[in-house]
């Protein structure tokens, strides 16, 4: 079985929410993945349909991984106060998927206070650190939890992957409607007399420790404006924000390839294009250790099914010659994202993801073989990478790999990701704050003038356009449905 020869320094199980089998929890003895945690489940349904409301230009999507190391948990303790939507509160460890919190969002030029819902809630053990204020209150946290205060969002304590951690200290006022406030509706976020920082200490022990997802990526935790696991609610997107902190609960969706292949025999599936990557990337590490790509390649050549697929990580040369199979019988494409050359600007935003240089010398390999690949630009942030200068160097080695498309993605701000990149803005980039104020006032993504603007910079005279790409062609007459493999067992 794929994932016998891995090097296995830890096994539990534990119970995950949405699955009737327990979990299988293993950590593996490798430095990229210290203190990484992968859950081993079995999944009855991978193959996913986009919402009609996305603006990507596919239908169907496959992610054999539910997460990516690109962000950290933030955890309280279970006897934190959350503040509720009827005013009133509840212990953060009773709180439960589908609660209506308060939470804050980032309303034209103001952060109001708004109704969510919660969609995720979990626990954990980790070191706890206390955070007294001036008022008496007391925040038991993990290292790695935030607060915002004023001038952005502020961490307990530490080292962050990619540069210094912006933390708390004497210094900080937090921002909330005070303990035992419940605030207007629409109300602008402020703060209150006596949430200064008065002191943060270590406990010097381990605690069990909650946290939560929430619709806005905050929540109203003993009447300061907390962070939530932001990067992907429930491990359901990919929207980062340049901060990337770094996911340490990976869910392995170890049968992928066989759910795959039943799904894809359904008489009612009529091979339409599949885009693999637009959540989280299948080349990420792990893939080196649990190899479930092959198999998902093979089902969807079998089934002859077109298929694409966009990654930041040359292991996908591993595969070529299934992704050549794929090229000539039923029609594949594969895209290298590139946002940046500039090699400060990679380590500070990708620090854990594979040189840009690297994916380039992919692309150039991968069309070698005969294996149509491309390059998208993306994500483009006005003002912050999208100099002429710096694009037009990736268009010229792009053209000298031969990639057969490229394109620009423009910055979209969905969810709890918009109200996370505005305070990076005014901590880092304040500059920019009135253009993005302007872009992005009411909407997740840029006007469309911006969005054309951004796709001309990126435009490669005579490279294909990457949205077709990865709508791909049409699939070729059905194949002679192969035996029915028999499923081996997990164990």
């Amino acid at each position: 079985m794929r994932w016998d020869r891995l090097s296995i320094d830890e096994e539990a199980t534990r119970q995950l929410p949405g699955y009737s089998e327990p979990a299988t929890v293993r950590t593996f003895n490798a430095p990229e993945a210290m203190d990484i945690r992968f859950y081993e489940v079995r999944s009855k349904s991978v193959l996913n349909k986009v919402p009609k409301a996305s603006r990507m230009p596919f239908r169907w999507t496959v992610n054999p991984y539910r997460g990516c190391t690109h962000a950290c948990v933030y955890c309280l303790d279970g006897g934190t106060e959350i503040l509720l939507a009827d005013g009133g509160s509840k212990p953060l460890a009773d709180i439960r998927p589908g609660d209506r919190v308060v939470g804050t969002e980032q309303i034209g030029a103001n952060r109001r206070y708004v109704v969510t819902n919660v969609l995720d809630h979990w626990q954990t053990l980790k070191p706890a650190y206390r955070v007294t204020l001036a008022d008496g209150t007391s925040l038991v946290a993990s290292a790695d939890h935030r607060f915002l205060a004023r001038g952005g969002w502020r961490q307990v304590t530490g080292k962050q992957p990619g540069g210094p951690r912006r933390r708390l200290s004497a210094s900080d006022q937090l921002l909330g409607p005070g303990h035992g406030r419940a605030p207007g509706a629409d109300e602008p976020v402020g703060t209150v007399r006596g949430l200064w920082v008065d002191a943060v200490e270590t406990l010097g022990e381990e605690r069990v420790l909650f946290d939560i997802t929430t619709g806005t990526g905050d929540f109203i935790a003993n009447g300061v404006v907390s962070h939530n696991c932001f990067a992907r609610p429930t491990h359901k997107y990919l929207d980062l924000s340049p901060g990337r902190d770094f996911e340490r609960e990976i869910v392995v969706k170890v049968n992928a390839p066989e759910a795959l292949r039943a799904q894809l025999a359904r008489p009612s599936w009529k091979r339409e294009h599949v885009a693999l990557g637009t959540n989280t990337d299948p080349y990420q590490w792990v893939e080196g250790r649990y190899r479930l790509m092959p198999g998902i390649w093979d089902a969807l050549r079998d089934s002859g099914t077109p298929c694409s697929v966009l990654t930041k990580s040359p292991l996908l040369l591993r595969d070529v010659a299934l992704l050549k199979q794929l090229a000539d019988q039923v029609g594949f494409t594969a895209s290298l994202s590139v946002p940046t050359l500039d090699e400060r600007a990679w380590r500070e935003t990708e620090p854990h993801t594979p040189h840009p240089r690297a994916r380039l010398e992919a692309v150039a390999e991968l069309n070698r073989v005969g294996v149509p690949t491309g390059i998208l630009i993306a994500p483009l942030m006005p003002g912050v990478n999208d100099a002429p200068e710096q694009v037009e160097r990736i268009l010229e080695l792009a053209a000298e790999a031969g990639a057969t498309s490229v394109g620009g993605l423009c910055l979209h701000l969905r969810g709890e990701v918009r109200g996370i990149f505005f305070d990076w803005l005014r901590s880092y980039r304040p500059d920019l704050l009135p253009r993005y104020e302007e872009l992005y006032a009411g909407r997740a993504y840029a006007p469309k003038a911006e969005r054309e603007r951004i796709a001309r910079l990126a435009r490669a005279p005579g490279r294909g356009n990457w949205r077709k790409a990865f709508r791909g062609r049409a699939a070729p007459p059905p194949p002679e449905a192969p035996a029915a493999p028999e499923q081996p067992s997990l164990f």
